[in-house]
C-alpha cells in the first residue's frame, strides 16, 4: 500500500489514527450523550454539538496560522493532542447531574469540549499540510528524473490522500462500539440493560412528576419492575438510572485520554522523517526578480479563488454528511429497531465502508487513469455531490412510503405504535454507503485538491480554510434535528438531497475552469 508513496506518509497515518479513535469515541455520543445526561432537547444538544464541530474546524484555522508564522508545525501538532488529552479527562470525571448543579456541569462540559475543539484546531490541519509537503517534496525528487516520472509522482497525490483517510477511518470504526460497550457493562453491573428511550422518559418524569405508560413499559424492557402509584420508587429508580447510564459514558472517555497519548508517542517517535511546510521555498525566495514575483502573485491569486470556490460548495456536504452524529443518530434512535444494537454503533458503518471501498474507488481511478481517462480532482468532487444527493434521495422516498410523520409527533404515540412502524437495520446500511462513497470522492480528495492549490508558504492557513468551510457547514448542523423534530421525514431529507444536488450542478458548472487552475 506504501510501496509507491513518501516514506513519512505511516508515520503520519498512524498519528492521526490514534487521535482519530479518540475523537471518535466522543463523537459517535456526544449528541445523545447531552440529552441523557441533562435531559436536553435534540435541538439544544444539536445547538451544542453544531458549536462544538464549528469551532473544530474555526480553530483549525487558528492552528494553520500559528503553525504557518511559527514555522514550528510538529510543536503546534504536539501541543495540540496534549491539550485534546487534558479535554477528555474532564470529560472522562462522572459526576451526576442534579437540579443544582446542572447549569454548572453543562458549562464544564461545554469548556471541555473547547478544550478538545481547540487542541483538534492546533492538531488536525497541521498534519494534513505535512502530508501535502510530504508529496511536494515526492514530486520535486520525481522532477528530476525526467517529466513522465514527475507525471506519476503526481497522480500519486490523491491516492496517497486517501490512504490517509483509511487510517483515519481505522481508528473510527472500532471507537464506536467503546461508549456502548462500557454503558452496557456498566448498566449490566447493577442489574439493568440498555434502553434507547429511557433516558429521556426518566428526564420527562424528573421534570413533571407523572409516570407515563412507556416509561413503565420501557423500564421492564430494562430489567426493572416499577409501581407507577409508587412515586418514590419510580423517581429513585429513573435517578439511579440516568447515573448509571451516563456514567458508563464518562469511563469511555478514559480510551479517548490513552489515544491521544498514543498518538503523542508515535509522532514524538516519527517526527524526524517528516518535513516542515514550506520551508525549502523560503530559503530561495530572496531569488526572485520582480516579474517573477508578480506572476507568482497572480497566480496566488487563482489559486486561492479556486479554492474558495471549492469550500463554497463543499459547506454543503458537510452540512449534510454531518449529520450522522446529529438528526441521522435520532433517526437511529427512534426510527430504526435497536434492540440488539445501540445507535451509536451504526456510525461504525460508514468507517467501514470507507475501510472497504477505499482500494475498490483507488483501483477504478488508477484503471481509468491507464487508459488514459483519467478524472479530474475537481470533477470527482462534482460526482461526490451527486452521490450525495442520491443517499438522501433513498431516505426521503423511504420516509414518504413508511408515512413517517415528524419525530415529535412519531414519539408521542404509544411504543406498540412506535414499535410496529420502525425500520430495520438495513435502511441505515444503505445511506451509508451512499454517503461513504460521496465522502470518498470529496474528503480525501479535497485535501489533495488544496495540496496542490495552496501556496507553498501558506500550506497550514489554506489546509486550515478547508477545515473553515466544514466549519460553516457545521454551525447550521442544528438545523436538521429541528427539521428533524418539526417536519415529516419525507420532506426533511427532501431539503437534503435538494441542497447537494444543486451543489452538485455549480460545481460542475466551475470544473473546466478548476482543472486549468489545478494544472497550472
Amino acid at each position: 500500500m506504501f510501496k509507491n508513496h513518501p516514506k513519512g506518509l505511516l508515520a503520519a497515518a498512524l498519528s492521526n489514527m490514534g487521535e482519530r479513535f479518540g475523537y471518535y469515541i466522543m463523537n459517535a455520543v456526544l449528541t445523545l450523550f447531552l440529552c441523557s445526561k441533562f435531559g436536553l432537547t435534540d435541538t439544544s444538544a444539536g445547538l451544542i454539538y453544531s458549536f462544538f464541530y464549528c469551532g473544530i474546524y474555526v480553530l483549525s484555522l487558528v492552528g494553520g496560522i500559528i503553525a504557518d508564522r511559527t514555522s514550528n508545525y510538529k510543536g503546534t501538532i504536539q501541543k495540540g493532542l496534549i491539550i485534546m488529552a487534558l479535554g477528555y479527562v474532564v470529560l472522562s470525571i462522572p459526576i451526576l447531574a442534579t437540579p443544582a448543579n446542572k447549569v454548572g456541569l453543562l458549562v464544564l462540559t461545554c469548556c471541555a469540549l473547547f478544550m478538545i475543539a481547540f487542541g483538534n484546531g492546533l492538531f488536525k490541519g497541521n498534519l494534513q499540510a505535512i502530508v501535502g509537503q510530504l508529496y511536494d517534496n515526492f514530486e520535486a525528487d520525481a522532477a528530476k528524473e525526467g517529466p513522465e516520472k514527475l507525471k506519476w509522482a503526481q497522480g500519486q497525490r490523491d491516492s496517497g490522500f486517501q490512504i490517509f483517510y483509511v487510517f483515519i477511518n481505522i481508528g473510527g470504526l472500532i471507537a464506536p462500539f467503546v461508549a456502548p460497550l462500557i454503558r452496557q457493562w456498566w448498566l449490566g453491573v447493577h442489574n439493568l440493560s440498555y434502553n434507547a428511550q429511557l433516558p429521556k422518559l426518566c428526564h420527562d418524569f424528573i421534570s413533571s412528576g407523572t409516570v407515563s405508560n412507556n416509561l413503565i413499559t420501557e423500564a421492564a424492557n430494562a430489567g426493572a419492575v416499577l409501581d407507577p402509584s409508587n412515586l418514590e420508587a419510580v423517581g429513585q429508580f429513573c435517578g439511579n438510572y440516568l447515573n448509571y447510564f451516563n456514567t458508563g459514558i464518562h469511563y469511555s472517555f478514559i480510551a479517548s485520554v490513552a489515544a491521544m497519548l498514543i498518538s503523542l508517542c508515535i509522532f514524538r517517535a516519527t517526527k524526524k522523517i517528516l518535513p516542515t511546510p514550506g520551508k525549502k521555498e523560503a530559503a530561495v525566495s530572496a531569488g526572485y526578480t520582480e516579474e517573477e514575483k508578480l506572476a507568482m502573485a497572480k497566480e496566488i491569486k487563482q489559486r486561492m479563488y479556486a479554492l474558495f470556490a471549492v469550500l463554497g460548495v463543499v459547506i454543503v456536504f458537510w452540512f449534510s454528511f454531518h449529520q450522522n452524529g446529529q438528526s441521522l443518530s435520532f433517526f437511529a434512535r427512534d426510527f430504526v429497531n435497536t434492540s440488539k444494537i445501540a445507535p451509536e454503533i451504526w456510525q461504525a458503518v460508514n468507517p467501514f465502508f470507507v475501510i472497504v471501498l477505499t482500494p475498490i474507488i483507488m483501483w477504478f481511478f488508477g484503471w481509468l487513469g491507464k487508459r488514459g481517462r483519467q478524472i479530474s480532482t475537481p470533477r470527482k468532487i462534482a460526482y461526490g455531490m451527486g452521490i450525495a444527493a442520491i443517499a438522501y434521495l433513498f431516505l426521503s422516498i423511504f420516509s414518504f412510503r413508511m408515512g413517517y410523520p415528524s419525530a415529535q409527533d412519531f414519539l408521542a404515540q404509544d411504543t406498540a405504535a412506535q414499535a410496529s412502524m420502525k425500520a430495520g437495520p438495513w435502511v441505515l446500511i444503505v445511506m451509508y454507503f451512499f454517503l461513504t462513497v460521496a465522502e470518498l470522492f470529496i474528503s480525501p480528495l479535497g485535501l489533495s485538491f488544496v495540496s496542490k492549490v495552496a501556496p507553498k508558504s501558506m500550506q497550514g492557513l489554506c489546509q486550515g480554510l478547508w477545515l473553515g468551510a466544514t466549519a460553516v457547514g457545521n454551525l447550521f448542523l442544528f438545523l436538521g434535528p429541528k427539521m428533524y423534530n418539526v417536519m415529516p421525514l419525507g420532506w426533511c431529507w427532501g431539503v437534503f438531497f435538494c441542497l447537494c444536488l444543486i451543489s452538485m450542478g455549480v460545481m460542475f458548472g466551475m470544473v473546466k475552469w478548476l482543472e486549468r487552475v489545478t494544472n497550472s
